[in-house]
C-alpha cells in the first residue's frame, strides 16, 4: 500500500468509527439516486396514496441495498485500491476497517433490505432478492466487461421503479412509463460513472481491468459520456407521457419538464468542466454536480405533485 497517497475526495475526517464507515460507503453519495426512488414514489402517488410509514419504509429499503452494494465493492476490490494511487487510503486497504466487519455490515445490510421490502408488499419482498443480487453483482463485471457502467447504471435504475412499485404494489400505468424512467436514471448513472473512471484509465489498462475509458481512450470515452447524458435527458422528458392527462396538462406535467431543461443544463456545464486534455475539475463535476441534478429533477417533481390536492395522494399507507 502507497502510505503517502492522498485521501480521495468525498470522504469524512477523523478516525471515529461512524466517520470511517460513512467514507467506506461514501455516504454523501446517496443522494445521487435516492432523489429518483422518490420521484417513483411520487409517480405512484397518482394511482395510489402515499403513507408515512411507506415512504419511511422506502428511504431504509434504498440506503440498506447501496450500503451493502458499497460495502461489497469495497471488499472485492480491497486488492486493486491497495495498489492504485487515488483509492490507496480507502478504510480496507490501509487497515482502518476489517474485511470481516466489512462483510458482517453487508450481510445485515441485504438482511435490512429485504426486511424493508417485505414491510411494503408481497411484490417487492419478491422481487427483493433480484434487486440484491444485480447492484452486489455489479462489483465482479469491471474484471470482463468494459459495459460495467451501464451495469450500474441499470442497479441504480432499480430506485425509480422500487419506489412506484412500493407504493402501489403493482406495475406501472402505462406499462411504459417505469422502463423509460429507469432508462433515464440509468444512462445518467452511466454517464457519470465513465467520467469518474477518465482518471483510472491508465491504471485500468495496466491491471488488465476494463471500463469505456481503459478501452476506448479519455476523448472517446468523454464521447460516450454525452451521448449517454443526452439519451438521459431525452427519456427523462419523455416519462411526463406517462402522467395522467389532467396532471399532464396542468402545472405537474409543465414542472416536470422545466426540471429536465433545468437537468440537460447542468449535465451541459458538468461537461464542460471535463476535457481529454484536464481532469482536474473532475472531482466538481462528478461529486457535486450529480448531487445537484438528482435533488433539483426531485424538487421540480415535486413542486408539480403539490400543486393538487394533498388529499388525493397523502393518507394511509
Amino acid at each position: 500500500m502507497n502510505a503517502t497517497a492522498p485521501r480521495e475526495g468525498q470522504t469524512f475526517s477523523g478516525t471515529s468509527r461512524l466517520a470511517r464507515w460513512a467514507s467506506l460507503v461514501k455516504l454523501p453519495h446517496t443522494l445521487f439516486a435516492l432523489p429518483f426512488a422518490l420521484v417513483g414514489v411520487l409517480l405512484a402517488s397518482y394511482q395510489a396514496p402515499v403513507g408515512p410509514w411507506s415512504l419511511a419504509w422506502v428511504v431504509v429499503a434504498f440506503t440498506s441495498a447501496r450500503f451493502a452494494a458499497m460495502a461489497f465493492n469495497r471488499i472485492v476490490d480491497r486488492d486493486v485500491d491497495a495498489r492504485n494511487p487515488r483509492t490507496a487510503q480507502r478504510e480496507i486497504p490501509r487497515g482502518a476497517l476489517p474485511v470481516r466487519d466489512a462483510g458482517i455490515a453487508v450481510g445485515v445490510a441485504g438482511a435490512l433490505f429485504v426486511l424493508s421490502a417485505g414491510m411494503l408488499n408481497p411484490l417487492c419482498l419478491a422481487l427483493s432478492p433480484l434487486a440484491l443480487a444485480w447492484v452486489l453483482w455489479y462489483s465482479r463485471t469491471k474484471r470482463f466487461t468494459r459495459w460495467a457502467h451501464l451495469v450500474l447504471g441499470v442497479g441504480l435504475s432499480i430506485a425509480p421503479a422500487g419506489g412506484y412499485l412500493a407504493i402501489t404494489g403493482a406495475w406501472s400505468r402505462p406499462w411504459w412509463l417505469l422502463p423509460v424512467l429507469s432508462l433515464g436514471v440509468a444512462a445518467w448513472v452511466a454517464g457519470f460513472d465513465i467520467l469518474y473512471a477518465l482518471a483510472d484509465a491508465e491504471f485500468d489498462r495496466r491491471e488488465g481491468l476494463h471500463s469505456i475509458p481503459a478501452a476506448l481512450g479519455v476523448p472517446r470515452a468523454i464521447v460516450v459520456a454525452r451521448a449517454l447524458h443526452a439519451a438521459s435527458v431525452v427519456a427523462l422528458g419523455a416519462a411526463t407521457l406517462g402522467l395522467p392527462a389532467e396532471w399532464r396538462a396542468s402545472a405537474a406535467g409543465a414542472l416536470w419538464l422545466a426540471g429536465v431543461l433545468v437537468v440537460a443544463a447542468l449535465l451541459a456545464w458538468e461537461h464542460r468542466l471535463v476535457h481529454a486534455d484536464d481532469l482536474s475539475r473532475l472531482d466538481a463535476a462528478f461529486f457535486t454536480m450529480n448531487g445537484v441534478i438528482s435533488i433539483t429533477f426531485f424538487g421540480f417533481v415535486l413542486s408539480g405533485r403539490l400543486a393538487g390536492p394533498a388529499r388525493d395522494w397523502l393518507g394511509a399507507p
